[in-house]
């Protein structure tokens, strides 16, 4: 399994990766340094591709939350570790092994067409998927399904001929020559999907296939893994969470490390509100003073934190959306870049959020909008409907037979 980003990327990979081991597969998890606790605590094998020291300078980049700049920030690493990321491939690789891909696993999709083995993508969000029909939106509720498709197609053309190619083609083409095999382009109009096989990892009502999404693809679910069985919440959050109201949950992203101005935001909005705050964050260095009613916590299973909370407020990221969404509690989303756009707007036709631009992010804005939420009977009702929705779901098991399928 090679998945590529941030915590939020290889949670599910490792959910599944247990579920897999617990049924007697052999399990190795092929990615950044900064996971191998992660992993080892779940059981499973590792091999490392970028350092640690790579990866911090990647997440503490500031064009990384920019939603031009930090696609290509993020693009021209993985471009630059191809070569690596199939050495490791090769080196754990055995025959009978089922390869298990990311969106950005450039080197697994690479090994596949080289040698033919069994593989399968999985995709953690709807964004990912190209179309004539529905599209994925390039900021919240802006999208291009209305227009006519010569527009679509050409929008996507030149996205792909200026911004994603010239960053990935050159590279990997370079890679596929000496590997004997013929070059690609628009890397991701299709080839970043296995042939054999497609797994989005999210439900149809979130994301409702269209015509002409992959013919490989199988849509099983929000995996909801979070180490929640393997961590308990710690005593000063229990406590915290003991002593008043449900608070309001502010985190910015797992790799984030330029949220000051989020996270001041966040301070301000609760005090507006006369309501108290956990702010998750691995790095400290952002963070202001924090008065009495707001708690710092570096890192919490939200399966069990958020059910004990009033509101979530986050970067739109498809894993902790879909916490929230499991949870029953309205979201705030501040989208930067990435797939958060288009997952924002889904939240949005979900009736379960609002959102704001990041420039405009403030205390005050956040506390009109929270207020707005908090105190909507249609939000609450749409939110434990969804919520209802997700209980009886088993997401793992529905990936592990389909990749269990391809041995």
């Amino acid at each position: 399994m090679t998945p590529v980003g941030s915590a939020g990327d290889v949670h599910p990979f490792v959910g599944i990766g247990r579920a897999l081991r617990a049924r007697g597969h052999d399990v190795v998890i092929v990615t950044a340094a900064p996971f191998e606790r992660m992993v080892t605590a779940a059981g499973l094998g590792f091999r490392e591709t970028v350092s640690a020291e790579i990866f911090d300078r990647v997440s503490r980049h500031p064009d990384l939350w920019n939603s031009f700049r930090g696609l290509k920030l993020v693009l021209g690493t993985v471009a630059s570790y191809l070569r690596l990321g199939y050495a490791r491939v090769a080196e754990v690789y055995e025959p009978g092994t089922v390869l298990v891909g990311h969106a950005l696993s450039f080197a697994t999709r690479l090994f596949e067409d080289k040698h033919g083995v069994p593989a399968a993508t999985l995709h953690l969000a709807p964004s990912i998927f190209r179309s004539d029909f529905e599209q994925p939106a390039v900021a919240p509720e802006r999208d291009l399904t209305r227009a006519p498709r010569w527009i679509k197609r050409s929008f996507w053309w030149l996205v792909d001929r200026f911004l994603i190619d010239p960053l990935v083609v050159p590279q990997l083409n370079a890679f596929r020559r000496e590997l004997g095999l013929p070059s690609v382009s628009r890397v991701f109009r299709h080839w970043v999907h296995s042939p054999q096989r497609v797994i989005g990892l999210f439900p149809d009502w979130f994301a409702p296939p269209q015509p002409d999404w992959p013919q490989a693809l199988h849509l099983t679910g929000f995996p909801l893994y979070d180490e929640s069985d393997q961590q308990q919440l710690s005593p000063a959050l229990v406590e915290f969470l003991d002593a008043g109201s449900p608070p309001i949950v502010f985190t910015p992203g797992s790799a984030n490390q330029n949220a000051a101005s989020f996270f001041r935001a966040a301070i301000d909005a609760v005090a507006r509100l006369n309501r108290r705050a956990v702010l998750l964050t691995r790095y400290t260095e952002h963070l202001p003073s924090l008065p009495p009613t707001v708690l710092h916590e570096p890192y919490a299973p939200l399966s069990r934190l958020l059910p004990r909370c009033a509101a979530l407020v986050h970067h739109g990221g498809i894993g902790t959306l879909a916490q929230g969404l499991a949870a029953g509690i309205p979201q705030l989303t501040m989208p930067m870049g990435f797939d958060q756009p288009d997952n924002t707007s889904r939240l949005l036709r979900l009736g379960v959020a609002r959102w704001s631009e990041p420039s405009r992010f403030s205390g005050e804005t956040a506390a009109r909008v929270l207020d707005a939420l908090l105190s909507d009977p249609s939000v609450a009702a749409s939110c434990a409907d969804h919520a209802t929705r997700l209980k009886d779901t088993d997401a793992l098991t529905r990936t592990c037979d389909l990749l269990e399928a391809l041995v």
